[in-house]
């Protein structure tokens, strides 16, 4: 059974980084596409970042050079560096990945950028 894990949240003030992970479980890790996501408050779960089986990579224009998801195929690892946080950028974040029609989502880990 596949199983997603994320870690690494917290709270960081304005200005400041966190690196967040996902460690997979249950499968190929190598050969899953993995993303992640976040949710603010109130809003609409949205895309942040995918990393492809071949190291490509896709962000969403509001990280603007800010966050970098990268991944350790032999940690079965997805991470998340993200730098510059600002309170806008508080949301539970999720990693997910897709194996054929199937969507599987981790638990979330929270992320609270504040003074």
């Amino acid at each position: 059974q596949v199983q997603l894990v994320e870690s690494g949240g917290g709270l960081v003030q304005p200005g400041g980084s966190l690196s967040l992970s996902c460690v997979g479980s249950g499968g190929d890790f190598s050969m899953w596409a993995m993303d992640w996501y976040r949710q603010a408050p109130g809003k609409q779960r949205e895309w942040v970042s995918t990393i492809n089986i071949d190291q490509g990579t896709i962000d969403a224009a509001f990280v603007r050079g800010r966050f970098t998801i990268s991944r350790d195929n032999a940690k079965n690892t997805v991470y998340l560096q993200m730098n510059s946080l600002q309170p806008e950028d508080t949301a539970v974040y999720y990693c997910k990945t897709w194996i054929g029609d199937t969507e599987y989502w981790g638990q979330g880990t929270q992320v609270t950028v504040s003074s």
